[in-house]
């Protein structure tokens, strides 16, 4: 049982040795801190009960220990943070790169302002290919930067996508 164990582990570890190659420094160390939010207990390992824990810090009480089960089944091991980091790998992995996405976008803006009507877009995207609803839209400009005059900065809103939203560093 130990050795399959441990075998399991280095596996994981063969599995995420090139992860780090997957982002840049400044993502790291938000994953870093992310995962310091998480290890409760600061052994380096996220475990059930720092699962639990942060989910009653976040006032989420009534978190079922099947969910915090799976959470860290996906983790194939022993959670560590490059087996963190891993999993959002490859949970961002299917993320296509800044510029693909803006070129997507460009389609939308004939001018080249660098910017789409917010309303027409919501129109597009609950009508158009795989359909929003109302409540994914909203989701989604929740984050978008959009003017006063109610235009969308896509090329933002693609960094954003890729890179996470900067304004929180501030």
């Amino acid at each position: 049982m130990i050795k399959a164990a441990n075998r399991r582990q280095r596996g994981a570890q063969k599995a995420c040795s090139n992860v780090f190659s997957m982002f840049e420094q400044s993502q790291i160390q938000e994953f870093k801190e992310a995962f310091g939010c998480i290890d409760q207990d600061r052994d380096g390992v996220i475990k059930k009960q720092d699962l639990k824990e942060t989910y009653g810090q976040l006032g989420k009480l009534n978190v079922n220990d099947e969910e915090l089960e799976e959470m860290l089944n996906e983790g194939k091991g022993p959670i560590n943070f490059t087996v963190f980091l891993s999993l959002f790998g490859e949970k961002l992995n299917g993320t296509d790169p800044e510029e693909t996405i803006v070129a997507a976008f460009k389609l939308f803006d004939p001018n080249a302002t660098g910017s789409i009507n917010k309303d027409e877009f919501r129109r597009l995207l609950m009508n158009q290919a795989d359909k929003f609803t109302g409540e994914e839209v909203d989701q989604a400009f929740a984050v978008a930067p959009i003017d006063v005059a109610g235009n969308l900065d896509y090329k933002s809103l693609c960094y954003i996508i890729t890179h996470g939203d900067e304004k929180e560093d501030s």
